[in-house]
């Protein structure tokens, strides 16, 4: 309540009108499945074009699971065009892979990712055993992941000189960066006829405070150890020409299965592994981690550094103590030796990896399409869509493909899914080339409001292939449910659709078929001469007739997504009269628009509707445990799903 303490005009801003709500999106698809590429255990992102769908997912060829003797179709990217093509604007994707063997610790270490290794024997594809070395690998698993990538070690300009005063100073120094320090030479006796050239090496820069003064000095150690092994900036003479350079590391990638995916290029990356620049870690290991605090950086990444340290060893003396056994392809000299040759060029000084090895393990299972949760909050399955609230269809493409052990897992965990999230439908697809007693014996099995069945599978032209092959419904239905809604709305039912995409069905269904199909909540492809390949029904497949159509079901879940969202206003306000009829009227207006629109029958406001908030809806116990208790009841059209004419005979000379 404002307060009036001291005289004067007073402006306040009041509302004298009901609160709005705006109509939830009923579009948004949710696909769960394999894909030649992109993350597992990352949040979704949506996805809005098929070309997105390529660029984080992979493309579209085969798979070649290890536990499969054939290839088998990319259902997936089949069903993202097939979702497009039909209709559908945002997809989000929660990936299923199953790695042939993801624990390091064991035998014969598989994780699916294409790989490198930089070790004491040079650059390869295999895991070594002992050692110090560093595994430059896909960041997610997949064949797709085949890639170059280039580590170009870059030499800065020199940092060492003057200052006013006439003491050293080194600009743009961090401590563990790592340097090529230029020395003169210690002199000998006799001294040579020809001076000789400068002494290069490579050392790690670090701090200490002096004792007394407490002032920070720079100090240098050497990568190999040694004699004069530690050098000290005051140790240094610019009028010598002795300089100090800093060396970064730059990471190029671009991917050998799309040649049109542009290259990318990160400069500037510090070797140690253990530098920082003002408290944060910014070495290409904390670049390129396993896991990025940044979410975009997880997604957005290419490749993961990992190394292995010997205990014996200090972390840049690590790193660098690889570049002595790798040699480089244009001169065939260590990167070493190249490094310490200041008229080295960029080639010399570039180490050439080819990532390789990625596969896309063993079939997904039951198992990792329900997903799970680690100690991290990171998601996989069915669970990674949990926390994305837009999304209101979803599916399981390819799932029921010559599985039979985990279709019917996967279909029941899809239902589980969508009943717990309330506002969602499963698109369920039947195995592929069954035949009609084989998938009323599938749906006998499902009873839910929350999902509807479709048959039988749609025939198109691949163009991985050039071959005519199957493909399951669910893609095309959840781009047909997304036309549907753009182009007439929710509440009409998403049947007697055109299916763009399609050249032919699995099974050509005659009426008598579909007679024995339909009442038992099987939705039909039918083919009609000169109205072409068409979706056919709209059942849900519950046994509850008061939710028997999809479009049902869908417009409830939008009514009720649509007053949830716009009513949060309410919670904590005072529970009395103008509260309620706040509500009341809210509500009223939102239904209102929905009667105008088509969505509810009557010919009148109060015969498409009511809202009732007051006394005769809460009791006192209501109130005093915080309860607004608010009905609505609605009449929504449903489908003309019979159109029947009664034709007979007529006399003219009869009268009406």
């Amino acid at each position: 309540m404002p307060e009036y303490l001291a005289p004067g005009v007073y402006i306040e801003e009041v509302s004298y009108r009901s609160k709005s709500i705006e109509g939830v999106g009923t579009t948004t698809t949710g696909f769960i499945g394999p894909t030649r590429y992109g993350p597992i255990n990352i949040e979704p992102d949506v996805i809005t074009s098929l070309s997105e769908f390529e660029r984080v997912y992979g493309d579209s060829q085969q798979f070649s699971f290890s536990d499969k003797t054939e290839k088998m179709h990319n259902y997936m990217w089949h069903a993202a065009r097939a979702f497009f093509e039909e209709g559908g604007k945002r997809l989000y994707v929660s990936r299923t892979f199953a790695a042939n063997q993801p624990d390091p610790d064991q035998t014969g270490f598989d994780d699916g990712r294409a790989n490198a290794y930089l070790n004491s024997s040079g650059v390869s594809q295999t895991q070594p055993n002992t050692g110090n070395w560093i595994r430059v690998s896909a960041r997610f698993p997949g064949a797709a992941g085949r890639m170059r990538v280039f580590l170009k070690f870059n030499v800065g300009q020199n940092i060492l000189s003057k200052d006013e005063k006439g003491e050293l100073k080194t600009a743009g120094l961090f401590e563990n960066d790592i340097v090529l320090i230029s020395r003169e030479p210690a002199p000998v006796t006799p001294p040579p006829a020809t001076l000789p050239s400068n002494e290069i090496d490579i050392y790690t820069a670090k701090t200490e405070r002096d004792q007394q003064s407490g002032k920070l000095l720079w100090k240098f150690e050497k990568i190999a150890g040694g004699a004069n092994s530690t050098v000290k900036l005051e140790d240094l003479k610019v009028d010598k020409k002795e300089e100090i350079r800093i060396v970064k590391l730059s990471v190029t990638t671009f991917a050998v299965e799309n040649p049109e995916a542009l290259q990318q290029t990160w400069d500037g990356l510090a070797i140690d592994p253990s530098h920082k620049s003002f408290g944060t870690p910014d070495s290409v290991f904390a670049k390129f981690e396993e896991n990025p605090a940044s979410l975009g950086d997880a997604r957005r990444l290419p490749i993961v550094f990992e190394r292995k340290t010997p205990a014996n060893l200090a972390n840049g003396a690590a790193v660098l103590n690889l570049l002595k056994a790798i040699k480089s392809k244009s001169n065939n000299k260590s990167i070493e030796d190249n490094l310490k040759n200041l008229g080295s060029n960029n080639e010399e000084r570039t180490i050439e990896m080819l990532l390789d090895g990625g596969n896309d393990g063993k079939r997904p299972t039951a198992t990792n399409y329900e997903g799970k949760q680690d100690n991290k909050d990171r998601k996989t399955g069915l669970k990674a869509f949990e926390d994305i609230e837009d999304i209101s269809i979803v599916a399981a493409p390819g799932s029921t493909f010559d599985d039979s052990a985990n279709a019917p897992t996967i279909i029941n965990l899809l239902i589980s899914h969508a009943e717990r999230m309330r506002y969602r439908i499963a698109v369920l697809d039947s195995e592929d080339d069954q035949a009609i007693a084989e998938v009323r014996a599938t749906k006998a099995k499902i009873d839910s409001k929350y999902a509807a069945f479709y048959y039988p599978w749609i025939k198109v032209l691949d163009p991985v292939t050039q071959q005519e092959i199957h493909l399951p419904p669910s893609g095309f239905v959840s781009g047909i449910y997304a036309r549907n809604d753009v182009e007439r709305a929710v509440y009409k039912a998403p049947a007697n659709e055109v299916v763009r995409l399609a050249i032919g069905f699995e099974k050509t269904l005659n009426k008598a078929q579909q007679e024995v199909l339909n009442p038992e909540g099987i939705n039909c492809f039918r083919f009609f001469e000169g109205r072409g390949f068409r979706l056919w029904g709209a059942r849900t497949t519950s046994s509850d007739p008061e939710w028997k159509y999809v479009n049902l079901r869908r417009y409830f879940a939008y009514l009720e997504r649509s007053i949830d969202r716009g009513t949060q206003w309410a919670v904590f306000e005072p529970n009395g009269d103008a509260l309620w009829a706040n509500v009341r009227q809210t509500i009223q207006d939102f239904l209102y628009n929905e009667w105008v629109s088509g969505a509810l029958l009557g010919e009148k406001p109060d015969k498409a509707y009511f809202v009732k908030c007051d006394r005769s809806t809460m009791t006192q116990n209501d109130l005093d445990n915080g309860r607004l208790i608010c009905l609505i009841g609605v009449a929504v059209v449903k489908p003309a799903e019979f159109v029947i004419f009664r034709i007979g005979q007529w006399t003219a000379d009869r009268k009406v």
